[in-house]
C-alpha cells in the first residue's frame, strides 16, 4: 500500500527564515573564528622547532552553544599546538573560553525586568523573545545571574576613583516600571575623562529633585577619591542635582538640556504649534554664535510670548545656563548640549504611563540599571574633538566654540 493519510506539516515561513539565520550566523561565526586562528598561526610562522614549524593546529574543543539573540548557536573552536615550549595557545576574542551567552542577553535581562517583568515571568518573555533558545535561562539561572550582578555592582561602587579625571558629566533622574514608591527614582551620573572616554560614574536611588538625594551622590564619589571638579555638568532644569552641584563643586560650569527644555515648552502648547516652536528652538541652540542664539532666544519670545506665556516662561527660565556650550570646543557641542548618554540607554524604560507598578528590590533594580549602562557603556564612542580636553583641563578660554588665542580675546571671553 503506497498511499498515506498522513499530511506533511510545512515550518511555517517565520521558522524557515528562523533557520535560515541561524545557519548563516553559525556560517559566519565559524568563518570568523578560522580567520582568527589563522591570524594567530601567521604571527608565530617563524618560530621554529627542528626545522618545522612550532605553532600549529590541533584540532577542535568540543562543540558547546552561544545563546544568542537567535537562539542556541552551535560552534566549535579551534585548538593549536606549540611544539617550542613557549605556552602559546588560541583563544578566540569572538568566543572566549568563559563566554556562554551573548552580551545582547547581558541588556535582556535587565531590561526585561526594569519594564516590570518578574523573575517568575522573565522564561516565557524571553522565550518570546529569543525563542526555545531560551529554555536554559530557568527562574533559577536568571536568580543567579542578578546575585552576580548584585555583587558585581557593590564592588564597583566603592571602586577607587582618585586617580581619574573627568572634564564633562552627565546627570539625570529615571523612573521604570520597577518603583520602591511614586517618587523614587534611579539617579544617574555619567563622565568624561581627559581621554574623552565615557564612563559610568554613579546610579543609585533618590529623589529626582532632592538636593539632599543629588548630594548624597557627589559625595559619595568625592569619598571613592574623585577630588577635582568637572568643567561642566549638564542635566534638567527641574533635578534637585543643581542646588547640590552648586554647594558640592560650586566652580564647575552649568549646562541645561536641550532635550529636556524642548520637551518642558512643547508640552504647554497646543499640539498644532509644537512643530513650529520646535523649529525656533532649534533655531536657538543651532546657532553659530551665542550672540545669533540670544538673538534667536528673544526672536521666539517675541514671537509666541503674547499667545503662550506660560511656554515661553518655561524656555526663559535659566537662559544663560542653556548656552553655557558656547565656552567650549564647538567639536563637544553635540555631546554637551543633551544628556544624550543617559537618555539612549534608558528610553525603553522609561515611565511613560500612570499604570500601576511592579514593585522590586531595592538592590536589585539598582543592580540591574547598573548592569544595563555598563553594557551599553561598551558601545559608547569617544567624544568627537577628544583631544581638546587637553585645552579645556588647562583653563584654555574658548569663545563660540573657538580657542581665544591673545590676550585681549582671553578678557573678553573671561
Amino acid at each position: 500500500m503506497t498511499d498515506s493519510n498522513v499530511i506533511e506539516m510545512k515550518k511555517p515561513a517565520a521558522d524557515v527564515l528562523q533557520d535560515v539565520l541561524k545557519l548563516g550566523a553559525r556560517d559566519l561565526l565559524a568563518k570568523a573564528i578560522e580567520a582568527e586562528v589563522t591570524e594567530t598561526l601567521a604571527q608565530h610562522r617563524d618560530l621554529k622547532v627542528d626545522g618545522k614549524q612550532a605553532v600549529v593546529r590541533n584540532g577542535y574543543l568540543p562543540e558547546r552553544t552561544i545563546q544568542t539573540g537567535l537562539g542556541d548557536i552551535p560552534v566549535k573552536v579551534p585548538k593549536v599546538r606549540d611544539r617550542s615550549g613557549e605556552g602559546i595557545r588560541f583563544n578566540s576574542r569572538l568566543v572566549p573560553p568563559y563566554l556562554k551567552r551573548t552580551k545582547a542577553m547581558e541588556e535582556l535581562i535587565p531590561w526585561l525586568y526594569l519594564k516590570g517583568i518578574s523573575t517568575g515571568d522573565m522564561q516565557p518573555a524571553l522565550e518570546t523573545l529569543l525563542g526555545d533558545g531560551a529554555k536554559g535561562l530557568s527562574a533559577g539561572t536568571v536568580s543567579r545571574l542578578k546575585a552576580g550582578w548584585e555583587s558585581d555592582y557593590d564592588n564597583w561602587r566603592r571602586r577607587d576613583l582618585s586617580k581619574r579625571r573627568f572634564v564633562y558629566i552627565w546627570a539625570d533622574g529615571i523612573y521604570s516600571n520597577v518603583r520602591l514608591d511614586d517618587r523614587l527614582c534611579l539617579l544617574v551620573i555619567v563622565g568624561s575623562d581627559a581621554s574623552g572616554r565615557k564612563e559610568v560614574l554613579a546610579v543609585t536611588d533618590g529623589y529626582r529633585e532632592s538636593e539632599a538625594s543629588w548630594r548624597e551622590v557627589l559625595e559619595q564619589l568625592t569619598q571613592q577619591g574623585l577630588k577635582v571638579p568637572p568643567e561642566l555638568a549638564v542635566g534638567d532644569g527641574a533635578l534637585g542635582f543643581w542646588k547640590a552641584l552648586s554647594k558640592h563643586w560650586p566652580t564647575t560650569r552649568q549646562q541645561r538640556c536641550w532635550v529636556h527644555k524642548t520637551a518642558n515648552v512643547l508640552n504647554k502648547l497646543p499640539k498644532a504649534m509644537q512643530p513650529k516652536v520646535k523649529d525656533a528652538l532649534k533655531d536657538i541652540w543651532m546657532a553659530e554664535t551665542r550672540d545669533a542664539a540670544h538673538q534667536a532666544f528673544d526672536q521666539c519670545i517675541t514671537r509666541f510670548g503674547s499667545k503662550y506665556p506660560g511656554a515661553m516662561e518655561c524656555l526663559a527660565k535659566d537662559r544663560e545656563q542653556m548656552l553655557a556650550f558656547y565656552d567650549f570646543p564647538a567639536p563637544h557641542w553635540q555631546h554637551i548640549r543633551t544628556t544624550n548618554p543617559i537618555e539612549s540607554v534608558f528610553a525603553t524604560v522609561r515611565l511613560r504611563t500612570d499604570k500601576v507598578k511592579n514593585c522590586g528590590s531595592r538592590k536589585t533594580t539598582l543592580a540591574m540599571a547598573w548592569q544595563l549602562m555598563t553594557t551599553a557603556q561598551k558601545r559608547w564612542r569617544k567624544l568627537r574633538g577628544y583631544a581638546l580636553l587637553a585645552d579645556v583641563i588647562e583653563g584654555v578660554k574658548f569663545r563660540d566654540g573657538e580657542r581665544v588665542e591673545n590676550e585681549d580675546q582671553q578678557q573678553a571671553a573671561g
